[in-house]
């Protein structure tokens, strides 16, 4: 009896939580979550109904589609449990770990976390100390901003359009650097010092009631990330966590058809569009055409994290607005109030 319980305490029941705490995930540590990098938009083979390699539902990322048996059908059984097939790369364990394994894409450029830009009051805005409109303009490659003003009168965060960048240029060649985009926004974050810019605020504490409320709520931005050990930059994302396979299925209905998770089709736009940029790199494509698809791709992360917060939301085949990972969070009938709260 002692051996059967020891066979099954890798499973080990759930523990009880008395509170979570949500916050800003480092580059790395999405990594270390990940058990593979999704490559490819495609769901399953539509004439095996087995998961295609490297696409959403890889069962080498994510774990095997039946208890105790890889993909290719070589190891079957609860004795190879734990061994990882050399054929399929499938690890022989439970189903079940397709519920919590997730997965990553690595972006081919980085992509400014949506919840960042557009809450109100912007966190990203009181962080640079920038308008909205100023940040959305360089996030969305309609504008530069500059990073680094080098020897020239320019000011570093100043945003200019495509012509005064042009005109700049003719003047100053390549003494300043001006960028655009969520690469832009992410220089600047990285070069950030909190404990100066705090040092800063405080120091800066005169002038009208507006300019020291404004003030104060940088100032609460600005200390919240040096305590809690958070970095600016990570607002940024450079890598995109995967949610588990079973918690955006793929249900199989009667006539050959499927019924899918909204966040499968959100998926799928962002690994096309990401593999689409990195290839046009790789080519050296013109950069108005790269700008273009950097710009789509930043879309296609919005509409993934939360559908409709910027402009017009992804639609379906049925013209439907699709469901973003904060829709399923949100609300009464979302993870937290609906699941969790009880």
């Amino acid at each position: 009896m002692k051996g059967l319980l020891d066979l099954f305490k890798q499973f080990t029941p759930d523990e009880h939580f008395d509170a979570i705490r949500i916050g800003l995930a480092s580059p790395e540590k999405i990594r270390s979550w990940s058990f593979g990098e999704v490559k490819k938009p495609e769901t399953i083979n539509y004439r095996t109904f087995k998961p295609e390699r490297d696409g959403l539902f890889c069962a080498k990322i994510f774990g095997p589609i039946k208890d105790y048996e890889c993909l290719c059908g070589k190891y079957k059984r609860l004795k190879h449990r734990g061994v990882i097939c050399e054929k399929c790369g499938v690890e022989v364990t439970q189903t079940k770990v397709r519920r919590d394994r997730m997965g990553h894409i690595d972006l081919a450029a980085p992509c400014a976390h949506i919840w960042f830009l557009k809450s109100l009051p912007s966190r990203l805005g009181l962080v640079l100390d920038m308008t909205l409109r100023d940040i959305e303009r360089v996030l969305y490659f309609e504008a530069y901003v500059v990073v680094d003003p080098g020897m020239t009168p320019l000011k570093k965060f100043s945003i200019m359009t495509e012509d005064e960048h042009d005109k700049q240029r003719l003047e100053y060649g390549d003494e300043f650097i001006a960028l655009m985009g969520a690469e832009g926004v992410k220089k600047l974050l990285e070069e950030m010092d909190l404990d100066v810019e705090i040092e800063k605020i405080r120091n800066d504490m005169t002038g009208s009631e507006l300019k020291i409320k404004k003030n104060a709520k940088r100032m609460k931005v600005m200390e919240a990330f040096k305590k809690s050990g958070i970095k600016p930059n990570w607002m940024v994302l450079e890598v995109l966590p995967v949610l588990p396979p079973d918690l955006r299925p793929l249900v199989p209905l009667d006539g050959g058809r499927f019924a899918t998770s909204d966040l499968n089709d959100l998926y799928r736009r962002v690994i096309n569009r990401n593999n689409r940029l990195a290839r046009l790199l790789e080519l050296k494509a013109p950069e108005i055409i790269v700008r273009n698809e950097k710009r789509m791709l930043q879309e296609a992360v919005d509409s993934l994290l939360d559908n409709g917060r910027r402009g017009k939301a992804m639609t379906g085949a049925n013209k439907r607005a699709l469901k973003s990972l904060a829709d399923m969070i949100k609300g009464k009938s979302g993870r937290f109030r609906q699941n969790l709260l009880g």
